[in-house]
């Protein structure tokens, strides 16, 4: 147990609700781009069975093992043509934007089911005596849920390739200088890297983000303890 706790990024008593949360995050993240990627006209990613919302079909063996120990990973990511697309940069960027977008709204949903549970007693406040394992182990889940999806959406628009954000600004600069993009990915592709595994760059770009998350987990259950409450 000890070696465990010392290779992975997250305590083992919390690792439970990391995976659900990165089973759910994730899968609707990719099923979003694949849907709206068939919706708009390319066929590719429904062909290879990715219009689903089975993790199975999305994740990725390796990708789960480097975030549970390196702190960064990834699912497996949607294949689009764009050539399909009867508007190919808008709907490119419509397409992009889904998966980040989706984990924003399931952040603010988690928000919303979570105070609506505290709000009918089906799970008890924290700071209430004799709290059962089952009411922490709920707490500890939605806390975890809300902010990672916050999170998601946040890294996912980072505009470094492979991320989402990358993929957007490709469809948004104008057509004349995609070629210095492009001649530059592989530069950014580095950079990324640079960024997630140094600790002097994190403390500039992914903490920032981290604190981010936390802040907006904070202010959404806040903003619907509010509406319940007053």
């Amino acid at each position: 147990m000890d070696f465990l706790n010392q290779i992975l990024r997250v305590p083992l008593d919390q690792l439970p609700f990391f995976l659900i949360t990165l089973l759910i995050a994730f899968t609707v993240h990719e099923f979003s781009h694949a849907y709206f990627a068939n919706k708009f006209g390319d066929p590719t990613a429904k062909l290879l069975g990715r219009v689903t919302l089975n993790p199975a079909v999305h994740f990725d063996l390796l990708g789960i093992i480097l975030l549970l120990i390196a702190g960064f990973g990834w699912a497996r990511p949607v294949p689009v043509n764009r050539d399909n697309f009867s508007k190919p940069r808008t709907m490119g960027v419509v397409v992009s934007i889904a998966g980040p977008l989706s984990n924003l709204l399931l952040g603010i949903l988690g928000a919303f089911i979570y105070v609506v549970l505290l709000r009918f007693g089906v799970i008890p406040h924290l700071l209430m005596d004799g709290n059962s394992k089952i009411s922490i182990a709920l707490h500890t889940f939605f806390g975890m849920f809300i902010y990672m999806n916050f999170f998601l959406f946040l890294f996912n628009l980072i505009p470094l390739p492979p991320l989402d954000g990358y993929r957007i600004l490709e469809d948004i600069v104008p057509r004349r200088m995609l070629g210095m993009l492009q001649q530059f990915e592989s530069w950014s592709i580095i950079i990324f890297l640079v960024i997630l595994v140094v600790p002097f760059m994190q403390r500039y770009t992914i903490a920032p983000l981290y604190n981010l998350a936390y802040s907006w987990s904070g202010n959404i259950i806040s903003f619907f303890n509010m509406l319940f409450y007053r």
